[in-house]
């Protein structure tokens, strides 16, 4: 990198990848052709999933899926603080409100016993959430049985964003079998687990969600006869039968795409090798390490310590400033969202998460992708001890 700086994340491309592109835009076909569908496949056959639907990003992908299961104005979703801001717009692009659920204060991941406590009552205020998005923060799972045994009794649709988590597994299952949800989001960002240089999709089990999806994602229009209104008129003709929208994602962000998830499995144990690592290497640091479930296995996209406040010692944000001022591309995932002036003024307010406020006072994330080398990763370490001192 510039200046020797090491960032937190960054995206592995190889001259397959290069080849990859180069024949799509040397093809017949640039936007709408074999490649979409072909890198669907080859998602949807990792995870075990029914069908896939990319498109042009995970926020899109959030959008189309609550659109798909129904969200409008005056429903309500629920979603954890500690996320991207995308994981509660989702909702207001539908109209929809949008509340929050506290954190686990070990796994960092939406708390099932708040989640319960929050449902028994909103139920006798008549005011359940119709989506719950379950977000694997860092790619770490949350304890999907539990979310959804508890959303099947109170009818709540679960939305997974595992924009954090492909590659990753909830016990014997991949991330994104949707075997507890109704829907899961994947992200292709440059700095996710695998790149697209930007994309996202949906994956479900359900043939009437997906068709929506697809629907929604290329302005409501459909060429199938048999979905149209009226016959045909001819070969060119087609029919908008929704207010859709053109989220399509590219021929050539999909061939990147499909020659990446040849590698999913190789860009996971090196993620899982550095994971391991750190946790040696910090084990007498005053520092809290990330939480991982032996029973499951964590995207890893990010790994996130916490900096606990230390009498006469520097905070975290001492920590993040030396850190940065050494040259290590440290970041913060993430704000809460439930603290961010747009929803500070559609009733966020005057609430309160204390878990995720004081899971924010402390985070730090620190570098972490496949090409980060050993040699880099001591020089994080080392300047992490410096940061501390």
């Amino acid at each position: 990198m510039s200046n020797n700086r090491i960032p937190y994340g960054r995206q592995d491309i190889n001259e397959d990848d290069i080849a990859a592109v180069v024949a799509a835009l040397k093809s017949d076909f640039l936007t709408q052709g074999p490649e979409v569908p072909r890198f669907e496949q080859a998602v949807s056959q990792y995870c075990g999933a029914a069908h896939a639907v990319a498109v042009n990003s995970a926020t899109s992908a959030l959008h189309i899926a609550c659109l798909a299961l129904g969200l409008k104005a005056g429903d309500l979703l629920w979603t954890t603080p500690i996320t991207f801001v995308a994981s509660a717009n989702c909702a207001r692009y539908c109209g929809a409100d949008v509340d929050f659920v506290d954190i686990d204060p070990v796994t960092s991941n939406l708390s099932p016993a708040a989640l319960s406590k929050k449902l028994e009552t909103a139920k006798k205020a008549g005011r359940l959430p119709k989506i719950l998005v379950a977000v694997h923060l860092s790619g770490e799972p949350c304890d999907m049985q539990k979310l959804a045994a508890l959303c099947a009794e109170y009818d709540v649709k679960i939305i997974e964003d595992a924009s954090h988590a492909i590659g990753g597994r909830y016990g014997a299952g991949s991330i994104g079998n949707c075997a507890h949800s109704a829907i899961t989001i994947f992200s292709f960002h440059p700095v996710k687990i695998v790149t697209s240089a930007e994309g996202g999709m949906a994956v479900t089990n359900d043939l009437e969600l997906a068709e929506a999806m697809r629907l929604l994602r290329s302005h409501g229009i459909t060429r199938d006869p048999a979905k149209m209104l009226n016959v045909p008129h001819g070969p060119w003709y087609y029919e908008q039968l929704i207010l859709g929208f053109n989220y399509r994602m590219t021929d050539i962000q999909a061939a990147l795409g499909t020659s990446q998830m040849t590698r999913l499995d190789q860009f996971m144990r090196r993620r899982h090798e550095l994971a391991d690592r750190y946790d040696e290497l910090l084990a007498d640091f005053p520092v809290v390490t990330p939480h991982r479930n032996k029973e499951n296995y964590s995207g890893l996209h990010l790994y996130v310590i916490r900096v606990p406040d230390r009498a006469g010692k520097p905070g975290r944000d001492d920590v993040f400033a030396r850190l940065q001022a050494a040259g290590i591309g440290v970041n913060l995932h993430y704000m809460p969202v439930h603290l961010q002036p747009y929803y500070r003024d559609h009733g966020q307010g005057n609430k309160s998460f204390p878990e995720a406020e004081a899971y924010y006072r402390e985070a730090i994330t620190l570098p972490l992708y496949p090409g980060l080398s050993d040699a880099d990763q001591d020089r994080v370490v080392a300047a992490l001890d410096a940061a501390l001192a």
